[in-house]
Protein backbone atom coordinates (compact mmCIF):
# COMPACT_ATOMS: atom_id res chain seq x y z
CA UNK A 1 0.00 0.00 0.00
CA UNK A 2 3.03 2.42 0.34
CA UNK A 3 4.61 1.31 -2.96
CA UNK A 4 3.51 4.60 -4.72
CA UNK A 5 4.46 6.94 -2.39
CA UNK A 6 7.92 5.33 -1.31
CA UNK A 7 8.80 5.40 -4.67
CA UNK A 8 7.85 9.31 -4.89
CA UNK A 9 9.89 9.80 -1.90
CA UNK A 10 12.54 7.91 -2.31
CA UNK A 11 13.15 9.78 -5.86
CA UNK A 12 12.45 13.31 -4.21
CA UNK A 13 15.32 12.11 -1.71
CA UNK A 14 17.69 10.65 -3.75
CA UNK A 15 20.20 13.00 -4.66
CA UNK A 16 20.43 13.75 -0.59
CA UNK A 17 20.19 10.89 1.20
CA UNK A 18 20.21 7.53 -1.18
CA UNK A 19 22.67 5.11 -0.25
CA UNK A 20 24.16 7.48 2.50
CA UNK A 21 25.89 4.91 4.93
CA UNK A 22 23.61 5.00 8.62
CA UNK A 23 23.61 3.40 11.99
CA UNK A 24 19.73 3.74 13.57
CA UNK A 25 18.93 3.88 17.20
CA UNK A 26 15.83 2.01 17.65
CA UNK A 27 14.26 3.23 20.71
CA UNK A 28 11.54 0.60 22.28
CA UNK A 29 11.15 0.68 26.18
CA UNK A 30 14.33 3.06 26.56
CA UNK A 31 13.04 6.48 25.87
CA UNK A 32 15.75 8.71 27.33
CA UNK A 33 19.01 11.04 26.61
CA UNK A 34 21.15 9.65 29.66
CA UNK A 35 22.54 6.35 30.56
CA UNK A 36 21.42 5.14 26.75
CA UNK A 37 24.09 2.24 25.68
CA UNK A 38 22.65 1.99 22.67
CA UNK A 39 22.94 5.96 22.23
CA UNK A 40 26.45 6.01 23.33
CA UNK A 41 27.51 3.21 21.01
CA UNK A 42 25.83 5.32 17.91
CA UNK A 43 28.23 8.19 18.76
CA UNK A 44 31.14 6.05 18.97
CA UNK A 45 30.69 4.60 15.87
CA UNK A 46 31.96 7.37 13.83
CA UNK A 47 28.77 6.77 11.20
CA UNK A 48 26.07 9.32 10.86
CA UNK A 49 22.73 7.70 12.56
CA UNK A 50 19.31 8.12 13.03
CA UNK A 51 17.14 7.91 16.35
CA UNK A 52 13.67 6.48 15.48
CA UNK A 53 10.42 5.21 17.61
CA UNK A 54 8.25 2.59 15.34
CA UNK A 55 3.96 2.58 16.76
CA UNK A 56 3.91 -1.27 15.34
CA UNK A 57 0.14 -1.80 14.41
CA UNK A 58 0.33 -5.97 15.47
CA UNK A 59 1.83 -4.79 19.05
CA UNK A 60 -1.00 -2.23 19.30
CA UNK A 61 -3.68 -4.62 18.45
CA UNK A 62 -2.03 -6.83 21.29
CA UNK A 63 -4.73 -6.91 23.96
CA UNK A 64 -1.87 -6.03 26.51
CA UNK A 65 -1.98 -2.43 24.94
CA UNK A 66 -4.28 0.64 25.83
CA UNK A 67 -3.95 3.76 24.03
CA UNK A 68 -2.50 5.16 27.70
CA UNK A 69 0.58 3.68 26.99
CA UNK A 70 0.90 4.85 23.24
CA UNK A 71 0.33 8.46 24.76
CA UNK A 72 2.75 8.26 27.15
CA UNK A 73 5.50 6.98 25.19
CA UNK A 74 4.05 9.59 22.24
CA UNK A 75 4.83 12.91 25.06
CA UNK A 76 7.99 11.06 26.65
CA UNK A 77 9.21 11.24 22.72
CA UNK A 78 8.35 14.71 22.44
CA UNK A 79 10.08 15.35 25.61
CA UNK A 80 13.45 13.64 24.18
CA UNK A 81 13.32 15.76 21.16
CA UNK A 82 13.36 19.16 23.16
CA UNK A 83 16.11 17.72 24.82
CA UNK A 84 17.52 16.51 21.58
CA UNK A 85 17.02 19.92 19.57
CA UNK A 86 20.24 21.82 20.33
CA UNK A 87 22.32 18.96 18.97
CA UNK A 88 19.96 19.47 15.72
CA UNK A 89 18.78 15.54 16.49
CA UNK A 90 15.04 14.55 16.94
CA UNK A 91 13.16 10.95 17.29
CA UNK A 92 11.74 10.48 14.05
CA UNK A 93 8.07 8.22 14.48
CA UNK A 94 6.84 5.57 12.68
CA UNK A 95 3.61 3.94 12.30
CA UNK A 96 4.14 0.38 10.76
CA UNK A 97 5.86 -3.32 11.53
CA UNK A 98 9.41 -3.04 12.36
CA UNK A 99 10.63 -4.81 9.53
CA UNK A 100 8.39 -3.01 6.96
CA UNK A 101 9.97 0.10 8.29
CA UNK A 102 13.62 -1.10 8.06
CA UNK A 103 13.32 -2.60 4.56
CA UNK A 104 12.13 0.48 3.30
CA UNK A 105 15.44 2.32 5.72
CA UNK A 106 17.62 0.06 3.49
CA UNK A 107 16.32 1.53 -0.09
CA UNK A 108 16.74 4.80 1.39
CA UNK A 109 20.15 4.25 3.05
CA UNK A 110 23.14 2.11 3.28
CA UNK A 111 22.15 0.75 6.77
CA UNK A 112 24.98 -0.84 8.43
CA UNK A 113 23.88 -1.14 12.17
CA UNK A 114 20.86 -1.03 14.44
CA UNK A 115 21.75 -0.24 17.94
CA UNK A 116 18.61 -1.32 20.44
CA UNK A 117 18.01 -2.30 23.94
CA UNK A 118 17.29 -6.30 24.30
CA UNK A 119 13.73 -6.15 24.86
CA UNK A 120 12.56 -8.75 27.66
CA UNK A 121 8.80 -8.24 26.21
CA UNK A 122 6.09 -10.54 25.13
CA UNK A 123 5.73 -13.45 22.95
CA UNK A 124 4.13 -11.12 19.96
CA UNK A 125 7.67 -8.88 20.44
CA UNK A 126 10.07 -12.33 20.43
CA UNK A 127 8.18 -13.22 17.51
CA UNK A 128 8.81 -9.50 15.75
CA UNK A 129 12.83 -9.58 16.99
CA UNK A 130 13.06 -12.92 15.13
CA UNK A 131 11.55 -11.30 12.19
CA UNK A 132 14.18 -8.25 12.50
CA UNK A 133 17.34 -10.57 13.04
CA UNK A 134 16.10 -12.50 10.01
CA UNK A 135 15.95 -9.53 8.04
CA UNK A 136 19.58 -8.31 9.39
CA UNK A 137 21.14 -11.47 8.15
CA UNK A 138 19.58 -11.37 4.97
CA UNK A 139 20.46 -7.15 4.68
CA UNK A 140 24.27 -8.38 6.47
CA UNK A 141 23.25 -5.51 8.45
CA UNK A 142 24.63 -6.15 12.36
CA UNK A 143 22.13 -5.68 14.81
CA UNK A 144 23.87 -4.14 18.36
CA UNK A 145 21.86 -5.36 21.34
CA UNK A 146 22.67 -3.83 24.65
CA UNK A 147 21.48 -5.60 27.99
CA UNK A 148 18.67 -3.96 30.06
CA UNK A 149 19.17 -3.24 33.26
CA UNK A 150 20.78 -6.22 34.43
CA UNK A 151 18.98 -8.70 32.90
CA UNK A 152 20.47 -11.63 31.57
CA UNK A 153 19.68 -13.07 28.31
CA UNK A 154 20.38 -17.16 28.01
CA UNK A 155 20.75 -18.09 31.66
CA UNK A 156 19.49 -21.24 32.79
CA UNK A 157 19.51 -20.94 36.51
CA UNK A 158 19.67 -18.22 38.90
CA UNK A 159 23.49 -18.87 40.25
CA UNK A 160 25.09 -15.81 40.96
CA UNK A 161 22.43 -13.98 39.38
CA UNK A 162 22.18 -11.47 42.19
CA UNK A 163 25.82 -10.76 42.94
CA UNK A 164 26.65 -10.21 39.07
CA UNK A 165 23.47 -7.67 39.02
CA UNK A 166 24.47 -5.71 42.07
CA UNK A 167 27.85 -5.45 40.48
CA UNK A 168 26.00 -3.90 37.11
CA UNK A 169 24.55 -1.63 39.12
CA UNK A 170 27.12 -0.32 40.82
CA UNK A 171 29.48 0.34 37.54
CA UNK A 172 29.37 4.12 36.04
CA UNK A 173 26.53 5.47 34.66
CA UNK A 174 26.70 6.36 31.45
CA UNK A 175 27.37 10.02 30.58
CA UNK A 176 25.99 10.39 27.36
CA UNK A 177 27.04 13.26 24.63
CA UNK A 178 25.96 14.81 21.59
CA UNK A 179 27.19 16.06 18.57
CA UNK A 180 25.03 18.80 16.69
CA UNK A 181 24.54 17.77 13.34
CA UNK A 182 22.46 19.42 10.54
CA UNK A 183 20.41 16.65 9.93
CA UNK A 184 17.63 16.23 7.08
CA UNK A 185 14.31 15.79 8.84
CA UNK A 186 12.94 12.21 6.61
CA UNK A 187 10.19 12.33 4.72
CA UNK A 188 8.78 8.93 5.03
CA UNK A 189 5.12 6.77 4.57
CA UNK A 190 5.07 6.05 7.68
CA UNK A 191 3.31 8.42 9.18
CA UNK A 192 0.63 8.60 12.14
CA UNK A 193 -2.98 8.33 10.91
CA UNK A 194 -4.53 11.56 11.72
CA UNK A 195 -6.63 9.64 13.54
CA UNK A 196 -4.29 8.14 16.08
CA UNK A 197 -2.05 11.37 16.28
CA UNK A 198 -5.05 12.97 17.45
CA UNK A 199 -5.65 10.51 20.07
CA UNK A 200 -1.95 10.47 20.94
CA UNK A 201 -1.62 14.29 21.35
CA UNK A 202 -4.65 14.34 23.48
CA UNK A 203 -2.71 12.93 27.29
CA UNK A 204 -5.26 12.97 30.27
CA UNK A 205 -4.17 15.19 33.09
CA UNK A 206 -5.13 12.21 35.97
CA UNK A 207 -2.41 10.14 34.63
CA UNK A 208 1.54 10.91 35.09
CA UNK A 209 3.00 12.93 32.86
CA UNK A 210 5.39 11.26 30.72
CA UNK A 211 9.41 11.63 29.94
CA UNK A 212 13.02 11.74 31.49
CA UNK A 213 12.49 15.48 33.06
CA UNK A 214 9.56 14.20 35.14
CA UNK A 215 11.28 10.98 35.94
CA UNK A 216 14.09 12.60 37.91
CA UNK A 217 11.30 15.32 39.18
CA UNK A 218 9.55 12.47 40.89
CA UNK A 219 13.04 10.66 42.14
CA UNK A 220 14.02 14.07 43.52
CA UNK A 221 10.92 14.89 45.15
CA UNK A 222 10.78 11.55 46.77
CA UNK A 223 14.46 11.66 48.22
CA UNK A 224 13.61 15.10 49.05
CA UNK A 225 10.50 14.45 51.48
CA UNK A 226 7.84 11.73 49.92
CA UNK A 227 10.39 9.07 50.54
CA UNK A 228 10.42 9.74 54.46
CA UNK A 229 7.21 7.62 54.79
CA UNK A 230 7.78 4.82 52.41
CA UNK A 231 7.72 2.02 54.82
CA UNK A 232 5.17 3.40 57.33
CA UNK A 233 2.69 4.16 53.76
CA UNK A 234 3.40 1.72 51.27
CA UNK A 235 0.70 -0.50 51.82
CA UNK A 236 -2.35 2.37 52.32
CA UNK A 237 -4.08 2.61 49.58
CA UNK A 238 -4.31 6.58 49.72
CA UNK A 239 -1.40 7.93 51.12
CA UNK A 240 0.75 5.36 49.36
CA UNK A 241 0.15 7.80 45.99
CA UNK A 242 2.72 9.98 47.41
CA UNK A 243 4.68 8.58 49.74
CA UNK A 244 5.97 5.96 47.01
CA UNK A 245 8.20 6.43 44.37
CA UNK A 246 5.77 6.77 42.03
CA UNK A 247 8.70 5.91 39.60
CA UNK A 248 7.34 3.08 38.12
CA UNK A 249 5.67 4.28 34.26
CA UNK A 250 9.35 6.00 34.17
CA UNK A 251 11.38 2.59 34.64
CA UNK A 252 8.51 0.71 32.72
CA UNK A 253 9.01 2.81 29.95
CA UNK A 254 12.61 3.83 30.10
CA UNK A 255 12.49 7.45 30.99
CA UNK A 256 14.94 6.32 33.65
CA UNK A 257 17.57 3.33 33.92
CA UNK A 258 17.30 1.54 36.83
CA UNK A 259 21.11 2.28 37.20
CA UNK A 260 20.22 5.61 37.54
CA UNK A 261 17.87 5.35 40.14
CA UNK A 262 19.72 2.84 42.67
CA UNK A 263 22.81 5.00 42.30
CA UNK A 264 20.76 8.55 42.99
CA UNK A 265 18.40 7.05 45.79
CA UNK A 266 21.81 4.97 46.88
CA UNK A 267 24.00 8.25 47.47
CA UNK A 268 21.68 10.57 47.93
CA UNK A 269 22.26 12.26 51.67
CA UNK A 270 18.78 12.17 53.31
CA UNK A 271 19.67 8.46 53.41
CA UNK A 272 21.82 8.64 56.36
CA UNK A 273 18.69 9.99 58.04
CA UNK A 274 15.77 7.65 56.33
CA UNK A 275 18.34 4.45 55.81
CA UNK A 276 15.61 1.63 56.15
CA UNK A 277 12.68 3.40 53.60
CA UNK A 278 15.40 4.07 51.20
CA UNK A 279 17.40 0.50 51.56
CA UNK A 280 13.92 -0.55 51.20
CA UNK A 281 13.24 1.04 47.67
CA UNK A 282 16.26 -0.20 46.82
CA UNK A 283 15.07 -3.57 47.20
CA UNK A 284 12.07 -3.05 45.36
CA UNK A 285 14.81 -2.26 42.21
CA UNK A 286 16.27 -5.42 42.53
CA UNK A 287 12.99 -7.15 43.49
CA UNK A 288 11.71 -5.47 40.09
CA UNK A 289 14.47 -6.86 38.23
CA UNK A 290 14.24 -10.17 39.54
CA UNK A 291 10.81 -10.69 37.98
CA UNK A 292 11.96 -9.12 34.64
CA UNK A 293 14.57 -11.99 34.71
CA UNK A 294 12.00 -14.98 35.14
CA UNK A 295 10.47 -13.41 32.20
CA UNK A 296 13.17 -12.99 30.14
CA UNK A 297 13.65 -17.10 31.00
CA UNK A 298 10.24 -17.80 30.35
CA UNK A 299 7.93 -15.53 28.11
CA UNK A 300 4.83 -18.24 28.11
CA UNK A 301 4.18 -16.44 32.01
CA UNK A 302 1.80 -14.22 29.35
CA UNK A 303 -0.48 -17.26 28.45
CA UNK A 304 0.54 -20.14 30.57
CA UNK A 305 0.70 -21.29 34.02
CA UNK A 306 4.16 -21.74 34.34
CA UNK A 307 3.62 -24.96 36.55
CA UNK A 308 2.39 -26.76 34.22
CA UNK A 309 0.77 -29.06 36.93
CA UNK A 310 -2.23 -25.71 37.44
CA UNK A 311 -3.70 -26.35 33.96
CA UNK A 312 -5.24 -29.24 35.49
CA UNK A 313 -7.20 -27.14 37.67
CA UNK A 314 -11.07 -26.29 36.26
CA UNK A 315 -12.42 -22.87 36.84
CA UNK A 316 -15.96 -22.52 35.77
CA UNK A 317 -16.42 -19.65 34.12
CA UNK A 318 -18.30 -16.65 35.35
CA UNK A 319 -19.45 -13.13 33.17
CA UNK A 320 -20.95 -11.70 35.38
CA UNK A 321 -18.00 -12.01 38.16
CA UNK A 322 -15.39 -10.93 35.62
CA UNK A 323 -18.11 -8.10 34.75
CA UNK A 324 -18.07 -7.38 38.06
CA UNK A 325 -14.50 -7.13 38.95
CA UNK A 326 -12.94 -5.29 36.13
CA UNK A 327 -16.02 -2.59 36.70
CA UNK A 328 -15.60 -1.94 40.46
CA UNK A 329 -18.76 -3.57 41.34
CA UNK A 330 -17.94 -6.56 43.46
CA UNK A 331 -19.88 -4.92 46.33
CA UNK A 332 -16.38 -4.76 48.42
CA UNK A 333 -15.73 -1.22 48.84
CA UNK A 334 -12.11 -1.41 48.68
CA UNK A 335 -12.03 -3.79 45.38
CA UNK A 336 -14.51 -1.44 44.13
CA UNK A 337 -12.44 1.70 44.91
CA UNK A 338 -8.99 0.31 43.11
CA UNK A 339 -10.54 -0.63 40.28
CA UNK A 340 -12.07 2.28 39.60
CA UNK A 341 -8.95 4.38 40.88
CA UNK A 342 -6.97 2.21 38.50
CA UNK A 343 -9.02 2.81 35.34
CA UNK A 344 -8.83 6.81 35.81
CA UNK A 345 -5.48 6.82 37.11
CA UNK A 346 -3.18 4.00 35.77
CA UNK A 347 -2.32 3.37 39.37
CA UNK A 348 -2.72 1.09 42.59
CA UNK A 349 0.17 0.22 45.01
CA UNK A 350 1.54 -3.02 45.27
CA UNK A 351 -0.32 -4.87 47.99
CA UNK A 352 -3.87 -3.59 46.31
CA UNK A 353 -2.76 -5.07 43.25
CA UNK A 354 -2.04 -8.50 45.17
CA UNK A 355 -5.55 -8.05 46.80
CA UNK A 356 -7.35 -7.11 43.40
CA UNK A 357 -5.49 -10.45 41.37
CA UNK A 358 -6.03 -12.66 45.08
CA UNK A 359 -9.94 -11.62 45.08
CA UNK A 360 -10.49 -12.39 41.27
CA UNK A 361 -8.53 -15.54 41.11
CA UNK A 362 -9.00 -17.16 44.29
CA UNK A 363 -12.28 -15.42 46.02
CA UNK A 364 -14.28 -15.67 42.60
CA UNK A 365 -12.33 -18.32 41.65
CA UNK A 366 -11.72 -17.63 37.91
CA UNK A 367 -8.85 -18.25 35.80
CA UNK A 368 -5.81 -15.65 35.92
CA UNK A 369 -6.06 -15.48 32.25
CA UNK A 370 -9.20 -13.70 32.75
CA UNK A 371 -7.53 -10.29 34.48
CA UNK A 372 -4.29 -10.16 33.11
CA UNK A 373 -4.94 -8.36 29.75
CA UNK A 374 -7.52 -6.16 31.35
CA UNK A 375 -5.19 -4.97 34.36
CA UNK A 376 -2.12 -4.32 31.91
CA UNK A 377 -4.32 -1.83 29.65
CA UNK A 378 -5.40 -0.04 33.04
CA UNK A 379 -1.63 -0.18 34.68
CA UNK A 380 0.26 2.89 33.16
CA UNK A 381 3.67 1.38 34.43
CA UNK A 382 2.63 -2.18 32.85
CA UNK A 383 6.03 -3.98 32.71
CA UNK A 384 5.62 -7.46 31.40
CA UNK A 385 8.47 -9.15 33.11
CA UNK A 386 6.56 -7.94 36.54
CA UNK A 387 3.16 -8.24 35.32
CA UNK A 388 2.93 -11.95 34.74
CA UNK A 389 4.95 -13.63 36.98
CA UNK A 390 3.27 -11.52 39.80
CA UNK A 391 0.16 -12.28 38.19
CA UNK A 392 0.71 -15.64 38.66
CA UNK A 393 2.42 -15.76 41.62
CA UNK A 394 -0.63 -13.93 43.35
CA UNK A 395 -3.23 -16.70 41.52
CA UNK A 396 -1.14 -19.71 42.96
CA UNK A 397 0.06 -20.86 39.62
CA UNK A 398 3.47 -21.10 40.07
CA UNK A 399 3.63 -23.26 43.03
CA UNK A 400 6.63 -22.58 44.57
CA UNK A 401 5.76 -19.37 47.15
CA UNK A 402 2.86 -19.34 50.09
CA UNK A 403 -0.71 -18.59 48.74
CA UNK A 404 -2.10 -15.57 50.09
CA UNK A 405 -5.75 -14.96 50.39
CA UNK A 406 -6.05 -10.87 50.97
CA UNK A 407 -9.11 -10.10 53.01
CA UNK A 408 -10.56 -6.49 51.51
CA UNK A 409 -12.75 -5.80 54.50
CA UNK A 410 -9.61 -6.61 56.86
CA UNK A 411 -7.63 -4.76 54.71
CA UNK A 412 -9.52 -1.59 54.38
CA UNK A 413 -9.98 -1.42 58.36
CA UNK A 414 -6.66 -1.68 58.05
CA UNK A 415 -5.27 0.20 55.83
CA UNK A 416 -7.55 2.68 54.87
CA UNK A 417 -9.73 3.16 58.60
CA UNK A 418 -11.62 5.92 58.14
CA UNK A 419 -12.46 4.72 54.43
CA UNK A 420 -10.95 8.06 52.26
CA UNK A 421 -10.17 6.11 49.61
CA UNK A 422 -13.18 4.18 49.42
CA UNK A 423 -15.08 7.57 49.71
CA UNK A 424 -13.39 8.96 47.33
CA UNK A 425 -13.47 6.38 44.02
CA UNK A 426 -16.65 5.50 45.59
CA UNK A 427 -19.15 8.60 45.35
CA UNK A 428 -22.25 6.25 46.36
CA UNK A 429 -20.69 5.84 50.02
CA UNK A 430 -19.56 9.25 50.31
CA UNK A 431 -22.22 9.88 53.44
CA UNK A 432 -21.68 6.14 54.90
CA UNK A 433 -20.47 6.37 58.31
CA UNK A 434 -16.50 4.82 59.45
CA UNK A 435 -18.40 2.39 61.06
CA UNK A 436 -19.97 0.58 58.28
CA UNK A 437 -17.91 2.08 55.41
CA UNK A 438 -15.78 -1.45 55.07
CA UNK A 439 -19.31 -3.61 55.27
CA UNK A 440 -22.10 -1.12 54.08
CA UNK A 441 -24.10 -4.51 53.70
CA UNK A 442 -24.62 -4.46 56.95
CA UNK A 443 -25.93 -1.25 57.21
CA UNK A 444 -30.29 -1.61 58.45
CA UNK A 445 -32.41 0.19 56.09
CA UNK A 446 -33.05 3.13 58.44
CA UNK A 447 -29.22 3.13 58.47
CA UNK A 448 -29.42 3.08 54.26
CA UNK A 449 -31.67 6.03 53.76
CA UNK A 450 -30.14 8.37 56.44
CA UNK A 451 -27.06 7.81 54.40
CA UNK A 452 -28.83 8.01 51.00
CA UNK A 453 -27.93 5.14 49.31
CA UNK A 454 -29.52 1.22 49.12
CA UNK A 455 -26.97 -1.42 49.37
CA UNK A 456 -28.57 -3.63 46.17
CA UNK A 457 -29.80 -0.52 44.14
CA UNK A 458 -27.33 2.36 44.30
CA UNK A 459 -24.66 0.13 45.44
CA UNK A 460 -24.37 -3.45 44.78
CA UNK A 461 -24.05 -6.54 47.70
CA UNK A 462 -21.65 -8.69 47.62
CA UNK A 463 -21.50 -11.07 45.13
CA UNK A 464 -19.70 -13.66 47.26
CA UNK A 465 -20.02 -14.76 50.76
CA UNK A 466 -16.52 -13.75 51.81
CA UNK A 467 -15.54 -16.44 54.27
CA UNK A 468 -17.01 -19.04 52.60
CA UNK A 469 -15.00 -18.44 49.13
CA UNK A 470 -11.97 -17.98 51.34
CA UNK A 471 -12.26 -21.59 52.58
CA UNK A 472 -13.39 -23.29 49.31
CA UNK A 473 -10.11 -21.25 47.66
CA UNK A 474 -7.61 -22.61 50.11
CA UNK A 475 -9.25 -25.93 50.13
CA UNK A 476 -9.21 -25.93 46.14
CA UNK A 477 -5.66 -24.48 45.80
CA UNK A 478 -3.95 -26.20 48.66
CA UNK A 479 -5.11 -29.30 47.64
CA UNK A 480 -3.81 -29.26 44.37
CA UNK A 481 -0.38 -28.80 45.11
CA UNK A 482 -0.06 -31.87 46.19
CA UNK A 483 -0.87 -33.03 42.87
CA UNK A 484 2.23 -35.02 41.08
CA UNK A 485 2.40 -32.73 38.06
CA UNK A 486 2.61 -29.98 40.19
CA UNK A 487 4.87 -31.43 42.37
CA UNK A 488 7.06 -32.13 39.23
CA UNK A 489 7.24 -28.90 37.75
CA UNK A 490 7.95 -27.37 41.00
CA UNK A 491 11.29 -28.74 41.24
CA UNK A 492 12.15 -27.27 37.86
CA UNK A 493 11.20 -23.75 38.66
CA UNK A 494 13.13 -23.76 42.04
CA UNK A 495 16.00 -24.50 40.11
CA UNK A 496 15.60 -22.12 37.33
CA UNK A 497 14.27 -19.43 39.04
CA UNK A 498 15.27 -19.05 42.38
CA UNK A 499 18.50 -17.28 43.61
CA UNK A 500 20.99 -19.52 44.47
CA UNK A 501 23.58 -17.25 45.95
Amino acid sequence: MFKKSRETLKSKKASILKKQPVGIVWLKRDIRSQDHEPLFKAEKAGMPYRIIYIFEPSLMAHPDTSLRHLQFNYHAILALNKTLAPFQRQVEVFYGEAVEVFEYLSTVFSLQTIFSYRESGTQISWQRDKKVQSFCQRQRITWQESQRDGILRGIKNRVDWSKQWHLQMHTPVLRNTYTVINQIPLEHPFVLPEKLLGLLQAYPKQYQPAGEQNAWRYLQSFTQQRGFNYQKHISKPAESRTSCSRLSPYLAWGNISIKQAFQYIGTHPNGTKNSRAFSAMLTRLHWHCHFIQKFEVECRYETECINTGYELLAHAKNEDFIKAWKTGTTGFPLIDACMRAVEQTGWINFRMRAMVVSFLTLNLDQDWREGTYHLARQFLDYEPGIHYPQFQMQAGTAGINTVRLYNPVKNSQEHDPEGRFIKKWLPELANVPVAHIHEPWKMTLLEQNFCGVLIGEDYPLPIVDLQESARMARDKIWAHRKHPAVEKDKKRLLQTHVNAR
